[in-house]
């Protein structure tokens, strides 16, 4: 209600039984991409249906999309939108909660193919796709002279792309933060295939509302992540180990 006046909100379109869209469509779309970009093959489609939850009801999708560039993404996830199919976004697939379990009629959307890295040493950022591991960019960063804190227990085999969609932390949490903490811009493409860039390299980069934030740990809702601007730290000074006795 607003001052008296209820508000007309359009009705919410559910989707109701198997959702149907000719896949071929989505091929022709892609236009060059490679001819594996979109496979139906039955064997790819079982290995994509969950993450390490090993869900028996996760649903069985119609396609799997892998592209390797944000303008694959957008004409996916528009394409996706268009024919009202729905789309579960996937990063390495190593989650415990169910989050990239597929959906029956859908597409599981795999970033795993977008995995380059580029370290700007003099601005202390990384400049990421979200198929990379954390441990890519870790290492990245250590060949630079610089660290990237963010460490969750799966860090050798999670992707940054899921790390940004789940806020992950990790035991380095507890004095550096967590993913969001590192986060100083994002390319997002959005439901209806549009592709937005969020924030940027520099700390300065905070003109509007802090949209970068509501992207880290939204889980996929709102967006698919295709590039992230990360901040990095100097290196830590050598490890020590204590060992402390109580009565």
């Amino acid at each position: 209600w607003s001052h008296g006046t209820p508000l007309r909100v359009p009705p919410i379109r559910w989707l109701s039984g198997p959702v149907t869209a000719d896949v071929s469509s989505l091929v022709d779309a892609l236009g060059d991409a490679p001819t594996d970009t979109v496979t139906t093959n039955p064997v790819v489609l079982e290995n994509y249906r969950a993450d390490w939850t090993r869900q028996p009801d996760a649903g069985t999708p119609i396609a799997v999309a892998r592209p390797r560039t944000a303008e694959q993404v957008a004409t996916v996830v528009g394409w996706a939108n268009q024919n009202g199919v729905p789309v579960v976004p996937r990063g390495a697939g190593t989650g415990l909660s169910g989050g990239s379990s597929a959906v029956d009629g859908g597409i599981v959307l795999s970033l795993e193919r977008m995995t380059a890295i580029e370290i700007d040493p003099d601005t202390r950022v990384a400049i990421v796709e979200p198929g990379a591991l954390n441990a890519a960019v870790k290492q990245a960063a250590a060949d630079a002279g610089l660290w990237y804190p963010p460490d969750p227990s799966s860090f050798e085999i999670c992707s940054i792309g899921g790390n940004i969609a789940t806020n992950a932390g990790g035991l380095c949490c507890v004095k550096y933060g967590v993913t969001s903490d590192y986060v100083l811009g994002l390319d997002v493409v959005l439901a209806d295939g549009r592709l937005i860039r969020l924030g940027g390299p520099r700390i300065k980069d905070v003109a509007g509302l802090s949209l970068v934030k509501l992207m880290v740990g939204s889980e996929g809702t709102l967006g698919v992540v295709t590039r992230a601007v990360l901040r990095l730290l100097p290196p830590q000074p050598p490890r020590g180990t204590l060992i402390a006795t109580f009565p």
